[in-house]
């Protein structure tokens, strides 16, 4: 009989060890791949590295041909372009659907699984898939001539000029749900006796909205700037599959630059170069957010 409190204080030490491995183990594994390798792409990034790793080394040579190179020069503007048009766009009809749902209305929760629906396709799927409605010859162009305007023209998809915003359009679609769900969280958060005395002052939709409502959403509204932002710094595989960095180069993205210096031209050092700059760029986003998001901690404590 002595024994079984032994026993059972046994087999909870045990099963409290097993939960903690189970939870820090992958945790660790993955943090260890991840700085890993990105110690290793910092050390390939000095080295004259071609189609295999190669000892040696040769300072910031490949970072200053990298920066250089019309290659980057056209991504980055376009990363600066795609990025702020994405996140303010993504912000707003993200918003714009939460306020829409929150007025709770019938079908509600089939509007919000059709809105959510993007975020459930791969971004491979929805380049394909824009690719083909915006292509002159397949999509939204053709289906306009058939029915009889002839003179109607749709093709972003072709033109250099205008290639770039068919991947902000991708992207919006793609993103928004996700913008909207957060939106909506916060939305359905907040206080209602201070809606109620907000509507007792005479405040109509409008101003409840703009003056009460929406103020208290700043925490939310830059948590997913920020993701967004690190998606747009970070998109690959939509532009791979909508324009494939064409018109010529016309939509390259930095993550195209890496792509194509790695694994197209052979030049290893100057891909991880490219790849150490675009972990910079991704830094100069989510460090602020992490030191803000530490000072909102240290107020909430001290409140």
């Amino acid at each position: 009989m002595s024994t079984r409190p032994g026993r059972t204080a046994l087999s909870g030490l045990l099963g409290r060890l097993a939960e903690q491995l189970m939870i820090w183990v992958p945790l660790l594994l993955a943090a260890g791949h991840l700085v890993s390798f990105a110690l290793w792409t910092l050390w390939v990034s000095f080295t004259p590295s071609t189609l295999i790793p190669m000892s040696g080394w040769v300072g910031l040579r490949n970072y200053t041909a990298v920066l250089a190179s019309r290659n980057w020069q056209i991504a980055f503007n376009n990363l600066l372009l795609f990025g702020s048009v994405f996140v303010l766009l993504s912000l707003l009809i993200g918003l714009l659907l939460a306020i829409l749902l929150d007025q709770r209305i019938r079908g509600e929760n089939v509007l919000r699984s059709i809105f959510l629906y993007p975020l459930a396709v791969s971004f491979v799927v929805t380049g394909t898939v824009w690719s083909w409605l915006l292509n002159p010859g397949l999509g939204i162009e053709k289906l306009v001539h058939d029915l009889g305007w002839a003179s109607f023209r749709f093709d972003w998809l072709i033109d250099r000029d205008m290639a770039i915003w068919t991947i902000v359009i991708a992207a919006v679609w793609q993103s928004s749900g996700f913008a909207m769900a957060l939106f909506l969280a916060g939305l359905r958060s907040v206080d209602n006796e201070l809606v109620k005395a907000a509507q007792i002052d005479g405040a109509g939709p409008f101003r409840l909205y703009a003056r009460v409502i929406l103020p208290t959403l700043w925490p939310i509204t830059i948590t997913v700037a920020v993701i967004q932002l690190q998606f747009a710094i970070s998109t690959f595989d939509l532009v791979r599959a909508l324009t494939n960095g064409g018109p010529g180069i016309a939509t390259q993205l930095p993550a195209l630059v890496v792509y194509d210096l790695m694994f197209q031209r052979s030049q290893l050092g100057r891909g991880a170069a490219a790849a150490v700059l675009m972990l910079l760029i991704l830094l100069a986003v989510l460090l602020p957010y992490a030191v803000w998001q530490s000072i909102q901690r240290r107020r909430g404590g001290h409140a």
